[in-house]
């Protein structure tokens, strides 16, 4: 690659990973819900909610991952013709609508949101070990086909390609889960009360077809692209990288040592010099050869190339990790280079459980009694870490001023609760005060009573979000 083009494409990438994660939703926000549709007997609005639903989770960082696995197995082939392209993206897009309708119907009849799967370990085990063998085949280590003796069974339906594109498909259902919102955590609410499968069945497709739409109509168009060149190559390094970073992602929030880990390492960079350190590490991995240079070529290429995606993907990791942390890096404070902000900053009083500990439900009653005895409202934030839309909340709406004064103002005692992985007294604490999905954040009155209404499922901006605390001492 000439040395200018080179040099522009490495800028471009590293001022892309710094801007981008900024720009990009998590989910359908709080205003969403779908679920008072379908309650009202409004099954047509309801559907469209659901379909409106599914399309907005399409354009959230958990799906962009997963386009260009589209890209990659309807564009980067051989052209076979529009017909055979609308094929190969409607087995993808059912594929996923399948899983969705199985498991959000499983889901529904347990009481637990879909996402909450990604808590299991051996779940995120295997959804990374999927990730990372898709980034072997895109590195060139592999090529994914069937067995020849399958693909001639499968030859007389529709070929292997059909088949794997399916099952890609309902791979992509796991991975869309973090960001799924309030609008399918209140359709499995919904499915739940009505017990109708068959209905629970075909509005969580609909969710899934939402979110094909971006798919179908890259899968369809891509079919065009030139044959050739190594333009593909490069493009084949990217996914790679793409998908390993996602699978460290998947890893992360599975094992909390992990977890912990990347979260005090965005802690001691900060918000913004985060921002900056991955997009100077993503422009020094792109000029070593992450993405223009082979594994094929001989151990020079071999060492650049490795050396060079092992920075992307490390730069990825810091970004993510500084995404949701303060402005101010404790490192840069320790070190003189920054002060600590003098304005106030929101504070969690209570945060349950401890890490390494269980729920325990009677320290959460007596912080309740306490309040009620103080006459204090009380805001309660229920969370898991694989949940984007919490992370959005924690980023933008708690720190912002308008939250941080109301809270301040009504003397609001704040309690975080953390979901991630299911226990018995917290499972019940859930169901007693009508936690349907994460995140949610419900309030208590000075008086000590549950409120149903304000209740937040889901991202709110911090100003109506501030409307919604004021409501609670209001009445």
């Amino acid at each position: 690659m000439d040395t200018k083009k080179l040099t522009l494409a490495a800028v471009v990438a590293g001022v892309a990973v710094a801007v981008v994660p900024w720009l990009l939703p998590t989910g359908p926000s709080a205003g969403l819900d779908a679920a008072r549709f379908l309650e009202s007997g409004s099954l047509a609005w309801g559907a469209l909610v659901v379909f409106a639903g599914g399309l907005l989770t399409a354009m959230t960082p958990c799906v962009y991952p997963l386009i260009p696995i589209t890209v990659s197995v309807f564009g980067a082939r051989k052209a076979e013709g529009r017909g055979r392209s609308l094929a190969l993206t409607t087995s993808y897009i059912v594929g996923m609508g399948v899983v969705f309708s199985a498991l959000g119907i499983l889901a529904a009849k347990t009481g637990q949101a879909f996402g909450s799967m990604l808590g299991s370990p051996a779940v995120v085990m295997g959804l990374a070990l999927f990730l990372l063998l898709l980034a072997s085949s895109m590195f060139g280590a592999f090529e994914l086909a069937l067995p020849s003796s399958m693909q001639t069974k499968l030859s007389n339906v529709g070929g292997a390609g059909l088949a794997g594109a399916f099952v890609m498909g309902s791979v992509s259902g796991f991975l869309a889960a973090p960001c799924t919102g309030p609008v399918l955590t209140g359709l499995l609410a919904f499915v739940a009360k009505s017990a109708n499968t068959t209905l629970g069945a075909t509005l969580l497709f609909i969710y899934a077809l939402g979110i094909g739409v971006p798919f179908f109509l890259i899968g369809v168009f891509t079919v065009r692209l030139p044959r050739g060149g190594v333009w593909m190559e490069w493009v084949k390094s990217v996914l790679g990288i793409m998908l390993v970073a996602l699978a460290f992602s998947y890893l992360k929030d599975a094992f909390p040592w992990a977890r912990d880990t990347v979260k005090a390492l965005g802690a001691q960079v900060g918000q913004v010099p985060g921002a900056v350190i991955a997009a100077v590490l993503v422009t020094v991995g792109v000029l070593l050869g992450a993405v223009h240079r082979s594994f094929k070529e001989g151990a020079r290429d071999f060492g650049f190339k490795a050396f060079g995606v092992a920075l992307v993907v490390g730069a990825l990791v810091v970004r993510g990790g500084a995404l949701d942390a303060r402005p101010t890096g404790e490192l840069w404070v320790r070190m003189g280079l920054q002060q600590r902000p003098v304005a106030p900053s929101w504070q969690w009083h209570h945060v349950m459980p401890a890490k390494t500990a269980t729920f325990d439900a009677s320290q959460f009653e007596q912080v309740l009694a306490a309040a009620k005895q103080e006459g204090r409202p009380v805001l309660i934030d229920f969370f898991a870490d694989w949940c984007a839309a919490c992370k959005e909340l924690d980023r933008l709406t708690y720190p912002s001023t308008e939250v941080i004064s109301q809270a301040q103002d009504s003397r609001f005692l704040t309690i975080k609760i953390d979901a991630t992985n299911s226990e018995d007294h917290l499972d019940a604490l859930m169901e007693k005060l009508g936690v349907e999905g994460l995140p949610t954040v419900a309030f208590v009155n000075p008086d000590g009573t549950v409120l149903t209404k304000p209740r937040v499922t889901g991202f709110l901006e911090p100003v109506p979000f501030a409307a919604e605390m004021q409501k609670v001492v209001l009445q």
